[in-house]
């Protein structure tokens, strides 16, 4: 099979041995896999793939139909759509992946987009509504609110019933930003349209300490991003006063056990939205396999709306 392969910094398509399925895993003949800022960082290094993944395959997220059944595996058949996050190895022809992390893809997805919603939206579900608990006419700021997990969060929030401000850099993605339901505003200033009751770090930490002043008492900040730098110093006064909480969180380094309870939460909240059209995955590109380059290229860029899809076939 052919698969993105990490060589020296650069990532190209290479030659790999089709995987085998083990037990309680099926294999997927991917058909669109997701471009994430942790690619761009195993790529450069900086982030490992954890024990059990391919280390030199990237790819967090896939879409594909089940090829064949581990031992063991019964939740899916041969020929099912599915899509599902991995721990790597999603931007190949094939890749083994656990059935219980898998959730069948709703009709009304495209293989592209079926392609860029496991682990944006996953993600975003978790940091929003299991770990911050938004509820319905809470307001939530999301810092990058272009990107995948950026728009992913500004679409359930707003189907939640939350009221959304979202930053955005680039002018140019305002108005795509706030057809999703957001309002689009500038980062510059974003305390002035504070009190925030929920506050989505997906930029890094430079923003924590604004990010407090515009925090409503009792507040919330969950820090899933990290691109603009990882250290930070605040002001603890601020931080007692408003009773805050700040909380952070990735998704590759989770067990088994935890991964699975997020693709029944999804199950259970995202893909009935998926699924009726309430809550849509915006696709700013697709590269084939052959351009892989390329679209780490695009990717790392920036100034998009929404995801950058790897399309196998």
């Amino acid at each position: 099979m052919i698969a993105a392969t990490i060589e020296n910094g650069e990532v190209t398509p290479r030659e790999h041995p089709i995987p085998e399925p083990g037990s309680g895993e099926v294999l997927v003949k991917v058909a669109a896999a997701g471009l994430n800022g942790a690619d761009l960082m195993q790529r450069a290094g900086r982030y490992p793939a954890p024990p059990g993944a391919p280390p030199d395959i990237p790819g967090l997220e896939l879409a594909g139909e089940v090829a064949a059944l581990g031992l063991g595996a019964t939740r899916f058949a041969i020929g099912d759509r599915v899509m599902g996050i991995v721990g790597g190895g999603g931007q190949a022809e094939f890749a083994p992946v656990h059935e219980r992390i898998l959730m069948a893809v709703p009709e009304r997805l495209d293989w592209s987009c079926a392609g860029g919603v496991p682990e944006t939206f996953t993600t975003a579900h978790d940091a929003l509504f299991t770990q911050a608990a938004l509820q319905a006419g809470e307001r939530l700021l999301v810092h990058g609110g272009a990107g995948g997990v950026g728009t992913a969060a500004v679409g359930l929030a707003v189907a939640a019933g939350a009221r959304v401000h979202a930053t955005v850099r680039d002018a140019t993605l305002m108005d795509g930003v706030a057809a999703l339901g957001a309002t689009a505003i500038t980062h510059e200033g974003f305390v002035e349209h504070g009190p925030f009751d929920v506050i989505l770090e997906l930029v890094g930490a430079p923003n924590l300490s604004a990010n407090l002043d515009a925090l409503a008492h009792r507040g919330r900040i969950v820090a899933i991003g990290m691109g603009a730098g990882s250290r930070a110093e605040w002001d603890m006064h601020v931080l007692m006063f408003k009773r805050a909480t700040i909380s952070g969180s990735t998704l590759r380094s989770r067990p088994l056990e935890e991964k699975a309870l997020t693709a029944r939460r999804m199950e259970r909240s995202v893909l009935p939205l998926l699924e009726s059209g309430a809550v849509t995955v915006p696709v700013a590109a697709t590269f084939p396999l052959a351009q892989v380059a390329e679209a780490y290229e695009r990717f790392a860029a920036g100034g998009k709306l929404g995801k950058i899809v790897l399309v196998m076939h």
